[in-house]
């Protein structure tokens, strides 16, 4: 049977930035594909400065990763619904990403590689 998800270092140096701050920095983040999605970058949580974010009653479920908790970013100019979220508890198949989390990019949001 074929794996519908991949997760594999993402190399190099990632950075999230949201309103205009720097949310993280790191090295080792991992990069998720799912199927034919676009690829995420999931950052280790100890990189985020979580004092930016702020939990959600938001959940969603993912039949191949798992239950999804989110976090609004709280930026000077904006907060940023439901923007951020993380596998607390992933399936088996997606252990890897247990303490990382992903950033949902759009307007103020960016994930880019330094």
């Amino acid at each position: 049977m074929l794996k519908h998800i991949k997760i594999r270092p993402a190399g190099g140096t990632w950075v999230i930035r949201a309103g205009g701050a720097v949310l993280g920095e790191s090295g080792r983040a991992l990069e998720l594909t799912e199927g034919e999605m676009p690829s995420v970058i999931y950052f280790p949580r100890e990189d985020i400065a979580m004092a930016f974010l702020e939990p959600s009653e938001y959940r969603t479920l993912n039949q191949w990763i798992g239950e999804a908790r989110y976090f609004n970013i709280a930026s000077k100019s904006r907060t940023y619904d439901n923007a951020v979220w993380s596998y607390e508890a992933p399936l088996d198949e997606a252990k890897d990403l247990e303490g990382y989390l992903a950033f949902h990019v759009q307007d103020g949001v960016a994930v880019e590689q330094v």
